[in-house]
């Protein structure tokens, strides 16, 4: 009974749960960060 609606419920409050989490925030940040610099250096050498 893998599909039950008291799975999705706890599944949904961990996933939420984990984005509270100050850590995992940290990571998304600097990893958007990261992303975002290694974009316009890739931009900046096709120039």
């Amino acid at each position: 009974m893998g599909n039950s609606l008291h799975n999705k419920i706890y599944l949904g409050r961990r996933s939420v749960a984990l984005l509270q989490n100050r850590r995992v925030q940290a990571w998304l940040c600097l990893g958007a960060f990261a992303s975002i610099g290694l974009v316009w250096l890739a931009i900046r050498s096709f120039k």
